[in-house]
């Protein structure tokens, strides 16, 4: 009988997904697994789940939170030899991979995908302050996720982002910093810098058509222009321009960014430590199951 373990945050987004559990279990079990599930206790306590479950060879780990969850667990996975085929339950405010990956927030319907849905080899990324999944930035707004009050998050759903984004609107930071990537470098000072492995970054397109098996990553950078900054975001996120002054974007699989400023990073909506950052992509390291149409979209080295 195949496994299948549940791992849970009973926090994320608004802390109601422990209500569903028995029509999960059932779900699983009804497909014939032998259902095991188990809740986050703490911050990083999901690295830990994960880590067991690649240890206690589960065949499939489901997932049940947001953004933060799933970078957890992915970094418990990432460094483990074996690796489970993943389902993604999102359950938190904003879930912008789920977003990505068109899976919804109800559950039933994101059980649905998990078992009838087909599985991709996805990219993920190493970088000197552990692994990422979809995006890592650092500059203006890139803080939001996560020193935006739980209770609004809450109460307020992605409206309290865009609260706590107010507060930011006016200092807009200069970080100066040298790029350099499989095809070039980059110096200057830049007030947004952003590596994707996505579609959607706190709920806007920053990437059209992005492919999310081929080894590499989308880099965006906004130079910082004083009083500009704000209609370079707005422009770039509402029009999506392929060329637009002042900001730069390419791919590539290796990038290397020096900068001793003092913001921090951010990682799949998680706070990181501040500073220079290695970054490698693995390509095709883990495994998740999406509708078909969305391999066919995404997943462009899989056919």
């Amino acid at each position: 009988m195949p496994k299948c373990q549940i791992i849970y945050n009973p926090e994320s987004g608004k802390k109601d997904f422990v209500n569903h559990l028995d029509y999960v279990e059932a779900r699983f079990i009804e497909a014939g697994y032998k259902v095991d599930i188990v809740a986050t206790k703490r911050p990083k306590h999901a690295i830990v789940l994960a880590k067991k479950a690649c240890t206690d060879e589960y065949d499939l780990l489901v997932i049940s939170g947001g953004d933060g969850t799933l970078h957890e667990c992915i970094n418990g996975i990432a460094s483990s030899k074996y690796k489970p085929l993943i389902g993604y339950i999102p359950s938190g405010t904003t879930c912008d991979l789920a977003s990505t990956l068109k899976i919804p927030k109800t559950v039933s319907k994101a059980v649905d995908i998990i078992l009838e849905g087909v599985p991709v080899k996805m990219d993920i990324a190493k970088s000197s302050n552990g692994y990422f999944m979809y995006v890592t930035a650092i500059g203006t707004y890139v803080d939001i996720s996560y020193v935006t009050d739980s209770r609004l998050k809450k109460y307020l759903g992605p409206l309290a982002y865009f609260l706590t984004g107010i507060k930011e609107f006016f200092t807009i930071p200069m970080i100066k910093t040298k790029i350099v990537h499989d095809k070039g470098t980059f110096r200057g000072y830049f007030s947004l810098i952003l590596v994707v492995n996505s579609q959607k970054i706190a709920g806007f397109d920053f990437v059209n058509r992005p492919v999310l098996d081929d080894g590499k990553v989308d880099v965006i950078l906004y130079r910082y222009i004083p009083l500009f900054n704000n209609l370079l975001y707005f422009l770039s996120i509402a029009f999506g321009p392929k060329v637009l002054p002042f900001v730069h974007r390419f791919r590539t699989s290796r990038i290397k960014i020096y900068t001793d400023h003092h913001h921090k990073w951010n990682m799949d909506g998680e706070e990181a430590n501040s500073g220079n950052l290695n970054i490698e992509v693995i390509k095709q390291a883990i495994e998740i199951i999406v509708k078909p149409y969305i391999k066919n979209k995404y997943f462009k080295e899989q056919g």
